[in-house]
């Protein structure tokens, strides 16, 4: 049966046939969909954990007792699960472990562009790479008997383009998998319990296995050369083969599968009968190194970008460079180029709107972090200074306050969502409380993991597969932590977040926490029972409720006496926040509706 998925559809359906009983996941695009997809099949238990460590660590006591296991993350996920991933290249496994690590090229959804494969190298594990969907689906069943062939975790690395491009792919018939009985687990502390003296035994084992999975690879079908005109030998993989067999229609190619370890001997034998070895790869130059490290002549990043996300247009004109002719680019449509920009920005009714309007007014600096909230940083709000990954505004602010530098009208926060302070906030909390900092960190919690689609974590109440579970409350964990001075707001209530975040921020002899709560727009509790509109009389276009950011809110006619543009809502945008309704000093903004 022919089935049209999204690699991250495919690579769901694939663990499931390979009879995966554990899944476990954090969040994050461009990885999200594959635990989503997973957790609809019968027999596998799929969980979102608060962050990729513990994912990691929970897959491996899976695989330890028996059951196949798949963790899945986005790149930078897996800089948070590596100290996991390293002791896994050591105790090794027992049923089937994969993990999936999804790159993101161009940073579409990112704070970095990041290429896995070097993690690979570093850990010392095998990684596959799929190029469509059908391989998604395959490389699965690959990536788990290959785990359990040679006793080892195995890394698949997707990336934005094949996690969310669909192709055709030939599904078994039913969709089922055999079921797959646990193995047994065989008590061997010299293997699993990874104290010094056993980790040294340990590493000899790693690098022995290394050799035979290179071994191996050079026969493996996961590799496969496709000769054509000899002028030209192409080493690709991924999304990038896709482009370079278009690009290079006609040449000879290598398609690595295997991108770790790598077929050196099929590598050498290819490029023994091409005239001239160019490989095409995003980002990093990882095959180029290593094929230039066994002395074979290659080119590759002379003509194809370090940076950004490649595509049929990059290939080509790198092609071109290297003299292979390619289609002039057909000029841009009127319609394409008088398109006008749209910035991201937060979606009428978000919750977190009352915080960065008030942010900005009170002046404060403002260290921030991953999630929805990072629009603050744009127009109008321009209310965040730092952002780096998850957790770091608590860390970082506690740094300001070290050095002095928290004191005066110069004033820090730090500002984090719901879901990231289960994921990585707090710990750092805990280091204000222990290092007796003075910071205010503002917690927005909107009852969901909105960034990436209102996934469910620790805070929400329900698991991934539905079950109703314990609800995790922020305020009762902030004060069991230590906070004494802990102050919930209603973020809907602008006057009353802008009071707060003083009275929070007057508090300079001891840390403090706000936690500014309101619900997702998209959560089905958010019933809009009527809408905002401007009464145009009232209006003397003050711009003040511009400031608000809201889309939902536009400029129509100018004012006769101010000659500035009133405000319009748009009745089909708008879903009665009220934050600018609260804000305008004129009272020109008046509910309609029941």
């Amino acid at each position: 049966m022919k089935r049209l998925l999204s690699g991250n559809e495919a690579i769901a359906l694939g663990a499931h046939l390979a009879g995966v009983k554990y899944a476990s996941a954090y969040p994050g695009t461009p990885s999200t969909e594959i635990l989503e997809h997973l957790a609809k099949y019968p027999g596998v238990r799929a969980e979102w954990a608060p962050n990729e460590k513990v994912a990691l660590d929970a897959v491996a006591g899976a695989s330890y007792a028996g059951g196949r296991a798949l963790a899945s993350m986005k790149h930078v996920g897996l800089n948070v699960a590596s100290e996991s991933l390293f002791y896994l290249a050591y105790t090794g496994v027992n049923a089937g472990l994969v993990i999936i690590s999804a790159d993101d090229p161009g940073a579409w959804s990112s704070q970095n562009e990041q290429d896995n494969r070097q993690y690979a190298r570093f850990a010392k594990v095998p990684m596959l790479e799929p190029a469509d969907s059908q391989e998604a689906m395959d490389y699965l069943a690959r990536a788990f008997d290959l785990s359990e062939q040679f006793d080892t975790p195995v890394i698949v690395r997707t990336t934005t383009r094949i996690s969310h491009s669909k192709s055709v792919v030939d599904v078994p018939a039913g969709n089922g998998h055999e079921p797959r009985a646990l193995k047994a687990f065989a008590r061997d502390g010299a293997k699993y319990v990874m104290i010094p003296a056993n980790a040294r035994r340990r590493h000899p084992v790693v690098e022995a296995r290394l050799k035979q999975i290179a071994e191996w690879a050079e026969t493996a079908p996961l590799n496969q050369i496709e000769w054509g005109d000899k002028k030209f030998g192409i080493v690709s993989s991924s999304v990038a083969y896709q482009y370079a067999r278009e690009v290079f229609d006609g040449y000879s190619f290598l398609k690595l599968g295997m991108s770790y370890p790598l077929p050196e001997k099929m590598i050498r034998e290819f490029a023994a009968q091409v005239e001239r070895v160019v490989v095409v790869e995003e980002l990093d130059p990882f095959y180029e190194e290593h094929i230039r490290a066994w002395g074979i002549p290659a080119v590759g990043k002379e003509y194809f970008p370090i940076l950004n996300e490649f595509s049929l247009a990059v290939v080509r004109e790198g092609a071109r460079k290297l003299g292979v002719p390619q289609p002039e680019p057909a000029p841009a449509s009127p319609a394409f180029q008088q398109a006008i920009a749209r910035p991201p920005a937060f979606c009428p009714g978000c919750p977190h709107r009352s915080t960065f309007y008030v942010l900005n007014k009170l002046k404060l600096r403002v260290a921030g972090d991953i999630g929805c909230y990072a629009i603050g940083v744009l127009p109008p709000f321009n209310a965040m200074d730092t952002l780096g990954c998850m957790g770091a505004s608590i860390g970082v602010v506690q740094g300001v306050d070290g050095v002095g530098a928290n004191v005066g009208k110069e004033r820090w926060v730090a500002v984090i969502g719901d879901s990231t302070f289960f994921h990585a906030g707090m710990p750092a909390l805990a280091n204000i409380i222990y290092n007796r900092g003075v910071s205010t960190v503002l917690i927005l919690d909107n009852d969901t993991t909105a960034m990436t689609g209102q996934q469910e974590n620790p805070g929400t109440g329900t698991t991934l597969q539905g079950q109703p579970t314990k609800k995790i409350d922020i305020e009762q964990v902030v004060r069991g932590m230590g906070i004494v001075d802990v102050f919930v707001v209603d973020a809907f209530d602008e006057p009353a977040v802008e009071a707060t975040i003083k009275k929070a921020v007057a508090i300079a002899d001891r840390p403090t926490v706000v936690i500014a709560k309101g619900p997702c727009v998209f959560l089905p509790d958010y019933p809009p029972k009527y809408i905002d509109e401007v009464d145009a009389v009232k209006c003397n276009g003050c711009s003040l409720c511009f400031r608000v950011g809201c889309p939902a809110i536009f400029k129509g006619e100018l004012d006769a006496k101010t000659e500035k543009p009133k405000a319009v809502i748009d009745p089909l945008l708008c879903v009665a926040c009220d934050i600018c309704l609260q804000i305008c000093p004129r009272e020109a903004i008046y509910r309609v509706g029941n």
